[in-house]
């Protein structure tokens, strides 16, 4: 896994993302609702284990590249093994990307249900959040 450099900005930018905040936050609920196994803290970061049902795979290779195209802090490696897709998370030895890193570790217990709500708790760790024509801050989610 190729692990952003420190100096990668702790910023989220979905001003060209192809999906809405609420979307995403959507897609995370259903994904870990109903294929989510288990997740671990592992050396480099965090790592989702998930049921390796048809077009598992797929889908969270796809999620992975749109968070890193609105999040570039974050790196992400997907591969399968046996009966799971294992998800691999991991962010560069800076505070608040590490910081940033665990509220993501806690999205499957602790998702909110909007977006302002996320955005608020992920401000707090120090995640910038970048608007643009996609609308304010409160739809802004990476």
């Amino acid at each position: 896994m190729d692990i952003p450099a420190a100096s990668t900005p702790i910023v989220c930018d979905m001003t060209t993302a192809p999906d809405t905040a609420q979307q995403r936050l959507d897609e995370y609920q259903h994904l870990f609702g109903r294929h989510l196994i288990n997740r671990e803290r592992t050396g480099q970061g965090v790592r989702f284990r998930l049921r390796a049902e048809p077009g598992v795979a797929a889908w969270v290779r796809d999620l992975a590249a749109r968070e890193k195209a609105c999040c570039a802090f974050f790196a992400f490696d997907v591969t399968v093994e046996g009966e799971q897709v294992i998800w691999d998370c991991a962010v560069s030895d800076d505070d608040t990307a590490r910081a940033i890193l665990e509220e993501y570790y806690r999205l499957p217990d602790a998702a909110p249900r909007s977006p302002g709500a996320l955005e608020e708790r992920l401000a707090v760790k120090g995640l910038r959040f970048v608007a643009g024509a996609a609308g304010p801050l409160s739809d802004m989610v990476g």
